[in-house]
């Protein structure tokens, strides 16, 4: 009687070690040797990675409002106040470009400052 040889995953658990391994060189002990530590290591920075881009957004607008939010507050203004009379200037720039004028372009923020003033209701002014 004749046996197949039972087929053996060599190829394929190599590829999968060798990826765990690129992810795993610079860690201690078990992470870069024992093959399920190393893929769980990887896969767990995979996710901080992911979170990591959707936080830095977030980052970003608080930047851009606090730069704003001082700009603003030497034209007179609250950051709440002003973009609430922007938005009713139909004003459509975004914090990023407002945060942007407020450093490099002094001259066209204190329009915009100017704008907002003219389209505040006359509590908030």
């Amino acid at each position: 009687m004749n046996h197949a040889s039972r087929k053996r995953r060599t190829e394929n658990k190599t590829s999968e070690k060798q990826t765990a391994e690129v992810g795993q060189r610079a860690v201690r002990r078990g992470k870069s040797r024992l093959f399920r530590s190393a893929t769980e290591s990887v896969d767990k920075g995979l996710v901080y990675a992911y979170v990591g881009r959707k936080d830095r957004k977030g980052d970003f607008r608080r930047l851009w409002t606090a730069r704003i939010s001082a700009a603003v507050r030497n034209h007179g203004l609250t950051y709440s106040r002003f973009i609430n009379a922007l938005k009713k200037a139909n004003v459509l720039l975004d914090r990023k470009v407002l945060s942007d004028m407020a450093i490099k372009d002094a001259v066209g923020f204190e329009k915009l400052c100017g704008l907002a003033k003219q389209h505040m209701t006359p509590a908030a002014a």
